[in-house]
């Protein structure tokens, strides 16, 4: 029996590269603004505006935010040779931003009702891996 999160499909898991700068300027305490503002095509900084703007309720900009941290998410996804299918694995933590802005973005469209995306996006997540939206959670 397989276990749980396991790759059925044998399609090797996408790893993006490490964001060395993003993960110093973190540790030295920056805005999730300026982080945004510094590596815009990271999702990172976007991930974390759009948790800030979702702590604040505001839901649409808690979107748009999600929005584009997903949208980079994919181009480095892309960049990395992902084809459109197979594991973004939790576990290699440069995969995380764009997990947690694909989280945000679910959680986002379902606070303003936009039910076919959060269904779309739930099953983008689940099917990159299985067990991230859990860990997410669990932060």
């Amino acid at each position: 029996m397989a276990e749980l999160g396991a790759n059925l499909l044998g399609i090797p898991a996408t790893l993006l590269p490490e964001e060395t700068e993003v993960n110093a300027r973190l540790e030295a305490g920056d805005e999730a603004v300026d982080i945004a503002a510094a590596f815009p095509a990271s999702s990172t900084g976007w991930a974390m505006l759009a948790n800030e703007a979702h702590a604040e309720g505001h839901v649409v900009e808690s979107y748009a935010y999600a929005r584009v941290g997903y949208h980079r998410g994919l181009d480095a996804l892309r960049k990395a040779g992902w084809r459109g299918q197979g594991p973004v694995q939790w576990a290699h933590e440069p995969n995380r931003g764009f997990l947690r802005a694909l989280y945000a973005l679910q959680r986002a469209a379902a606070a303003i009702g936009e039910a076919e995306e959060v269904d779309r996006i739930g099953r983008f997540l689940n099917d990159s891996d299985p067990l991230a939206a859990a860990a997410i959670e669990a932060e």
